[in-house]
């Protein structure tokens, strides 16, 4: 029997992560055992390969400050589990976690006992846990993002007020894919026969696939550049002041309390889901709530700083799209500065190019480490090796030791210098716990 919540989480992450055959059969048998806690709430669903945290972020912030209550469903956690699942902003307690745990435990192993396949994995351990959650607190919005993909995605099981595909990108192609194509069919496996979904800027093929799953479904498509859009108004500043042109909001002023150049899209995105889900839901908008909710909204580890002299930033650049954002950013708001990075990325992920494109840039120091990885089947990229063959204006520091390398790397800047520290999203949350603790 589960007595504290130590053994509840070793119990979750003792599950397998994955199976063979991807399927929703198990997702909804297992709800069904709970009683389909799922039902009777109103869903903003959110995919996408990058963006996916920070839209839901703003979303969070804009719902709550125009008085409703939310429910949030967010991975992975950069500090405690418990930040996955939270209403109002606040992590479900352990005390809660613990007794959602042993409520399902018994039905786990009925599953397990019953089912050819075995019974329920991780993720879909996570997302049933939240969906009792939310049942008891029924909130007036629960946000939904998306683990992997989408189609198969242990969320999607719901029907939501309205579907939002951020970006998409190379990741996890092992699952979702090895084209732009096939990883946006996944993605778009989250659009659902009339409900309208929210499209940030896609490349040109994954957009006509998801345009092409959209119009069978009749499905309203409102894309980013087409039926709304923002841009900055204050150029090469770290936090964008953005104008947002929408469908009833018009000439919305705001500054984004998200860094980096990427936020704009996002915050786009998540005005407009905001917009429609309001219209939908026949509540009014005050432009005042959206502009304070905008420039409070906070999320961790997305160019987050953590030190301001000299400037520390943590960033979450997980896989090739992401650091690519994170470049444009260096180009645009650091251009004039020396930037120092520590990149750690896992094994799994497209870390030579991720490396390459970091390197191109003139005015940074890469650094690289390794650190322990979130298991034994997903360990930390060997990039001492990786580096080996790539060409770069100062040298690169291979760095053993990421914690004392920290201290090595800011002994050498000078006050102007900017450290990011990126790669995996563990890696990220490994360091935040150092300087914030």
């Amino acid at each position: 029997m589960i007595k504290t919540y130590d053994e509840a989480l070793s119990f979750i992450h003792g599950r397998t992560q994955f199976k063979k055959i991807p399927t929703l059969t198990r997702m909804k048998r297992f709800l069904a055992e709970l009683g389909n806690p799922q039902e009777k709430l109103k869903y903003i669903h959110v995919t996408g390969t990058n963006g996916k945290g920070s839209t839901v972020a703003m979303l969070r912030s804009t719902l709550l400050e125009s008085g409703l209550t939310v429910g949030s469903f967010t991975s992975p956690f950069i500090t405690r589990f418990n930040e996955r699942i939270a209403y109002n902003g606040i992590p479900i307690s352990d005390e809660d976690l613990l007794r959602l745990v042993q409520k399902i435990v018994p039905v786990i192993k009925k599953l397990d006992a019953i089912l050819e396949t075995g019974g329920p994995t991780e993720f879909e351990i996570d997302t049933a846990l939240m969906f009792c959650y939310m049942a008891e607190k029924k909130p007036d919005v629960v946000l939904l993002e998306v683990g992997i993909g989408g189609l198969y995605d242990s969320t999607n099981v719901i029907t939501p007020v309205v579907s939002v595909i951020t970006t998409v990108g190379w990741d996890h192609m092992k699952y979702l894919g090895d084209t732009l194509a096939k990883i946006a069919t996944q993605k778009a496996g989250i659009i659902k026969k009339g409900v309208p979904v929210v499209l940030g800027n896609l490349p040109t093929e994954a957009r006509a696939t998801i345009l092409a799953d959209a119009k069978e479904k009749d499905s309203p498509v409102f894309e980013l550049g087409k039926d709304f859009n923002a841009h900055q108004l204050n150029v090469h500043q770290f936090y964008a002041k953005i104008q947002y042109q929408g469908r009833t909001l018009k000439k919305i002023e705001a500054v984004l309390g998200l860094a980096g150049d990427y936020q704009i899209e996002n915050a786009a995105v998540a005005l407009m889901a905001f917009e429609i889900f309001m219209e939908k839901c026949g509540l009014a908008i005050d432009r005042h709530a959206l502009v304070a909710a905008l420039a409070n909204t906070k999320w961790p580890g997305r160019l987050e700083e953590v030190n301001e002299m000299p400037l520390v930033l943590l960033d979450g650049a997980h896989n090739l799209p992401g650091v690519q954002a994170l470049v444009r950013t260096i180009k645009n708001d650091f251009a004039d500065r020396e930037v120092y990075l520590l990149v750690a990325i896992l094994a799994d992920k497209q870390y030579e190019l991720m490396l390459g494109e970091l390197a191109s840039l003139g005015n940074v120091h890469l650094n690289v480490t390794h650190f322990a990885g979130p298991g034994p089947k997903r360990p930390s990229a060997d990039l001492a090796r990786a580096v080996a063959d790539i060409p770069t204006k100062y040298p690169i520091q291979i760095i053993d030791n990421w914690q004392l390398g920290i201290g090595k790397i800011a002994r050498q800047m000078s006050e102007d210098d900017v450290m990011i520290i990126t790669g995996s999203l563990y890696f990220v949350s490994d360091v935040r716990k150092l300087f914030l603790n």
